[in-house]
């Protein structure tokens, strides 16, 4: 606002003077003819400030709270009651047992004992994706190269499938991006593998 009342008094002292041509005699805007801005502050702060503080907590809070989750979020949270996690909770070396009733959910244990799979390798998907066909190839790409290098380098019939876990479309719009890459000791989950890969 000082700017454009400084531009505006400029053009008022310039336009008024004499009607003569004479160059002398027409006032000039400087800038010692320019309003200067003046800033002041507060000198005084408030005498008193407040001594008491709310003591009172609400008598009644809300009773009519839901007792489940809504169908299809259990894949995302953990069950921290058992050893079970999503999928993206694991970790490369993680070894963990499938459940075909339980997508998404994977059950951690020794690579020691008898075990479904082991991860590989966790991948981060990067880009739009909103069908599940599309999440799955993007998922299938990041893994396909080093799943194939591990698998070459296992003894002769102890990994025979692979799988490869990763986001739904409404996981990966809340921002749920990991894909997990494991080799298991078969696809049909009847097999297990019983030490840690090489």
């Amino acid at each position: 606002m000082l700017v454009v009342g400084a531009a505006v008094a400029a053009i008022v002292l310039m336009a008024s003077g004499n009607d003569d041509d004479s160059p002398g005699d027409k006032p000039s805007a400087s800038a010692s003819s320019s309003p200067r801005p003046t800033l002041s502050l507060p000198t005084g702060l408030p005498s008193e400030l407040p001594t008491k503080l709310p003591t009172r907590l609400p008598s009644q809070f809300p009773t009519d709270l839901p007792s489940e989750f809504p169908s299809g979020l259990e894949s995302l949270i953990p069950s921290f009651a058992s050893d079970e996690v999503p999928y993206y909770m694991l970790r490369t070396g993680d070894c963990f047992d499938t459940d075909g009733d339980r997508p998404g959910q994977a059950a951690k244990r020794s690579c020691g004992k008898p075990h479904d799979a082991e991860v590989v390798k966790i991948a981060e998907l990067q880009g739009d994706y909103t069908t599940d066909a599309a999440l799955k190839k993007a998922a299938s790409d990041l893994c396909e190269r080093t799943l194939d290098s591990k698998a070459a380098d296992q003894p002769g019939g102890t990994v025979r499938g692979i799988l490869v876990q990763y986001p739904d479309p409404a996981g990966y719009r809340l921002g749920i991006d990991s894909v997990a890459c494991s080799l298991a000791a078969d696809t049909q989950g009847t097999r297990k593998l019983t030490a840690p890969l090489t």
